[in-house]
């Protein structure tokens, strides 16, 4: 009989397993889920403060900007970032740049990393 993970505790997310189950269970632990939509995909000019407030705490927030960053998001926040600022990842990804991203509340840093 096999095992079903389920979304119901955040222990069973953190465990991992479930991504070899259903990789996108990440959803229904995000802190957005029943949140106006309209709020993570602002009109241009708006701000994101009140959606980037939303990501800060968010357990599962990596695993929502790695779905964006691998699919190619050009709208909204995702994973607590911009568009704008999930380019900037993607220029340092693509020019091979030892850059890690350092998420702290609703501001982005870009840090160079260790050369080794």
């Amino acid at each position: 009989m096999s095992e079903t993970v389920t979304a119901s505790t955040s222990e069973s997310y953190q465990d991992e397993s479930y991504k070899n189950q259903d990789p996108e269970l990440w959803r229904v632990l995000a802190n957005c889920l029943g949140a106006d939509p309209d709020l993570f995909f602002p009109e241009r000019g708006a701000g994101t403060k009140e959606a980037k407030a939303v990501c800060s705490g968010c357990e599962v927030r990596d695993d929502c900007l790695e779905y964006a960053l691998e699919r190619g998001e050009k709208h909204g926040i995702w994973g607590g970032l911009s568009d704008r600022e999930r380019r900037l990842i993607v220029r340092y990804q693509l020019a091979n740049t030892p850059y890690s991203v350092v998420l702290r509340g609703a501001d982005v840093k870009l840090q160079r990393g260790s050369q080794s």
